[in-house]
C-alpha cells in the first residue's frame, strides 16, 4: 500500500500519491475518469484534487463537469467516506467564473454550495484557494513578478475575510481543512500569522508546481514546509507530461496536452523539451522508466505531502503509480542534482 504523510497539523494524513483529475470533461469521457478512480483506489490512492473551474483548458462550456464526474463516481461506488476529497475556489480573472471578480467571502459561500452540488456530497476534507487576488509569480510570471504595485493593507484585509469565510464554512461541517495554492512564501505566511492571532483555520498545504524541471519550492517555501508544517502537494510531478518523452523532438502526440492546448502553460519550447530529453536519457542509462523516476524523485522531497499524478488513460495510470516501488540509487539523485544545477530554470 501506499504510504500515508501527514496533512498539516490537521491530524489527517493522505497517500504520498493523489489522482489529479483535471483532464476528465476534456480529454477523458465520465466512463474513463471512473475508470481511473477505480484503479487508484485499488491502489490505495484514496486522495482526490479537483477544482471548479476543472476540466482544463478552462472554458465555459464545460467548467464543472470534473467535479461532476466525481459525484456520479460517488453516488455509484458509495465510497465518498474512504476517499480524501481535496477541491478549490477559482481566483480572480477567470472571466467565464463569477465574470472574473476575486475571491471574497461571498464567492467562497457560493463556490463551495455550487462544489458540493456537483461533488453529490456534504463536505469536501480540503478546500484551496486555485491561486491568490494579488499578483503572483506561478504558471511563468516569475520572469516580469512585480509586487510593488500591491497595498499592503488590502491585501490583508482580504486574506483576513477569507479566513473568516472558511472558519464559517469549517463550523458548518462543510470543510474539513483549507489550504493555498499557487501562493508564496509572504502569502502563506500571511495566512498563518493570522490564523493565528484571531484563532482561525490554518492552512494544511499548499498546491503548487513542482518536478524536476520546476523547483522553485526548494528555498523559502521548503523552509516555510519544514518549520510551519504545510506541506507540499505538487501538481505536474511530470512536467506536464515532458519527462514522459513524449515530445521529443518536437512531437505531438494526438490527444495530448502538447497537441490540444499549446504550450501547456508556457511550458513547451525548443529548450524545455532539449533539456526534458536529458532527464529522460538519465533515466534509461539507469534502466528506469523516466516518469516513475520524475515521480519517484518527488517523493524524496522533505517537504513533499503529496505527488498529484495524472494520466489520459488506464496504462498510463498503471505506470505511474508504479512509481511509488521506486528507489532511486545515490548515483541517480547526484546526476540529477548535475542536471538541476545545469538547467536551473528550463521554463
Amino acid at each position: 500500500m501506499i504510504p500515508q504523510r501527514p496533512l498539516g497539523r490537521t491530524g489527517l494524513t493522505v497517500p504520498q500519491i493523489c489522482l489529479g483529475s483535471m483532464t476528465w470533461g476534456s480529454q477523458n469521457t465520465e466512463a474513463e475518469a471512473h475508470a481511473q478512480m477505480d484503479m487508484a483506489m485499488d491502489r490505495g490512492v484514496t486522495f482526490f484534487d479537483t477544482a471548479e473551474g476543472y476540466p482544463t483548458p478552462m472554458r465555459p462550456e464545460t467548467q464543472g463537469r470534473t467535479e461532476e464526474y466525481i459525484g456520479t463516481w460517488f453516488a455509484a461506488s458509495g465510497r465518498r467516506a474512504d476517499v480524501t476529497l481535496a477541491t478549490k475556489i477559482t481566483g480572480a480573472r477567470t472571466a467565464h467564473i463569477r465574470d472574473g471578480s476575486p475571491i471574497t467571502g461571498a464567492a467562497i459561500r457560493a463556490a463551495v454550495d455550487a462544489s458540493l452540488r456537483r461533488l453529490q456530497t456534504d463536505y469536501i476534507d480540503l478546500y484551496q484557494l486555485h491561486w491568490p487576488n494579488r499578483a503572483h509569480y506561478h504558471f511563468r510570471r516569475n520572469w516580469t513578478f512585480d509586487p510593488t504595485g500591491a497595498d499592503t493593507a488590502t491585501e490583508q484585509a482580504n486574506i483576513l475575510e477569507t479566513l473568516e469565510t472558511l472558519d464559517e464554512l469549517v463550523k458548518a461541517g462543510k470543510i474539513r481543512a483549507i489550504g493555498l495554492s499557487n501562493d508564496t512564501a509572504w502569502g502563506t505566511m500571511q495566512f498563518l500569522n493570522m490564523a493565528e492571532a484571531h484563532g482561525l483555520p490554518r492552512i494544511a498545504s499548499i498546491q503548487n508546481e513542482y518536478s524536476l524541471m520546476c523547483r522553485l519550492f526548494d528555498t523559502d517555501l521548503a523552509e516555510i514546509a519544514h518549520h510551519e508544517d504545510v506541506g507540499l502537494l505538487a501538481y505536474s510531478p511530470q512536467a506536464a507530461g515532458m519527462l514522459s518523452g513524449k515530445y521529443s523532438g518536437g512531437a505531438r502526440p494526438a490527444g495530448s496536452r502538447g497537441a490540444i492546448n499549446p504550450p501547456i502553460g508556457g511550458r513547451l519550447s525548443p529548450h524545455s523539451e532539449m533539456v526534458a530529453d536529458e532527464y529522460v536519457a538519465l533515466a534509461h542509462q539507469y534502466g528506469l522508466n523516466p516518469v516513475q523516476m520524475a515521480i519517484a524523485f518527488c517523493l524524496t522531497r522533505p517537504f513533499m505531502t503529496s505527488a498529484i499524478i495524472g494520466a489520459t488513460s488506464i496504462e498510463q495510470l498503471e505506470t505511474v503509480l508504479g512509481s511509488v516501488d521506486i528507489a532511486l540509487p545515490p548515483e541517480v539523485m547526484e546526476d540529477i542534482d548535475a542536471l538541476h544545477r545545469k538547467y536551473p530554470m528550463p521554463y
